[in-house]
């Protein structure tokens, strides 16, 4: 037993320094290098390496762009608790959701299953599934909700969709002070489009914009 465990800790150095090199490959360019690396290990059920093959074919930096297999390995990825496969296969349902609308279930799901590891921007994407109900019956309260716990986490996507919300959101009891806010905080971030909701804001509630 002793030495099967030993065999066990050697064998995951092993793994942990060919993912390291694969990593070095891939941020020194040498994406095919880096794609094979990770593709070994992916195919020993390495669950990161996984996520990065999926990656991969998803950007098609090191190999053909295929979604196809992104979804593959990322749902590999993701049956093993990684969170990032978990909300880029999200990702991935929801753009296939526009061809096959039983598609945004399966990124419900892939989203909440990321909720789990508190992804901010996959509070964000399912709050968009309740806003425009896709998937599921429309509700903005509960869209809000989820906006808002994005929006908490520094998400400045979600803080424009907050801000929509409460400015001019149906059946949102409407606070174009915390509109206003959450549009700074997001225009801060770096997001342009928030000053022409701002300016919208200011026009219709002057009062809110004296700061």
């Amino acid at each position: 037993m002793k030495k099967i465990l030993i065999f066990m800790v050697a064998t995951m150095a092993i793994w942990a320094s060919d993912f390291s090199d694969a990593v070095q490959s891939f941020n020194s360019g040498e994406y095919k290098k880096a794609f094979n690396a990770f593709y070994i290990l992916a195919d020993k059920g390495d669950a990161k390496a996984q996520y990065n093959v999926g990656l991969i074919y998803a950007t098609g930096q090191g190999t053909d762009r295929d979604l196809l297999q992104a979804q593959l390995w990322y749902e590999k990825s993701a049956k093993q608790g990684n969170p990032s496969a978990q909300y880029n296969l999200g990702q991935l349902y929801q753009e296939a959701g526009k061809s096959d609308i039983n598609s945004y279930k399966k990124a419900k799901y892939w989203y909440e299953k990321s909720l789990q590891s508190e992804v901010p921007s996959a509070y964000n994407n399912l709050a968009t599934l309740y806003r425009d109900g896709l998937g599921v019956p429309a509700n903005n309260q509960k869209a809000l909700e989820l906006f808002e716990e994005s929006a908490n986490m520094g998400n400045s996507s979600a803080q424009v969709n907050v801000a929509l919300l409460y400015a001019w959101g149906e059946g949102i009891t409407h606070d174009h002070m915390k509109a206003y806010e959450n549009l700074k905080k997001a225009l801060k971030s770096g997001r342009d489009e928030a000053n022409q909701h701002i300016s919208k804001l200011c026009k219709e509630s002057a009062w809110v914009c004296k700061d």
